[in-house]
């Protein structure tokens, strides 16, 4: 995995926790299985989110999508 990728993986786990929601909330907003967003969360699982669920996320949480990316950057791994 990348380092941008587990920059925005990490960005929506501290969203979820600040709004004190679930994984399974978060699968609703992406109208996507719970299952998918622990495999995110689990870094020895290459499920990763995509621009459609970074929109999804930014417009339910007012944001923009670039708020979920770094300002500079990542070293890739």
């Amino acid at each position: 995995m990348s380092a941008i990728e587990q920059y925005v993986i990490d960005f929506v786990i501290k969203l979820r926790h600040k709004h004190k929601l679930r994984q399974e909330d978060i699968a609703i907003i992406l109208d996507v299985d719970r299952t998918f967003i622990t495999n995110v969360e689990n870094i020895e699982k290459p499920a990763k989110y995509n621009l459609s669920h970074i929109d999804k996320l930014a417009d339910h949480f007012h944001l923009s999508p670039k708020d979920f990316l770094p300002d500079k950057p990542q070293n890739y791994i």
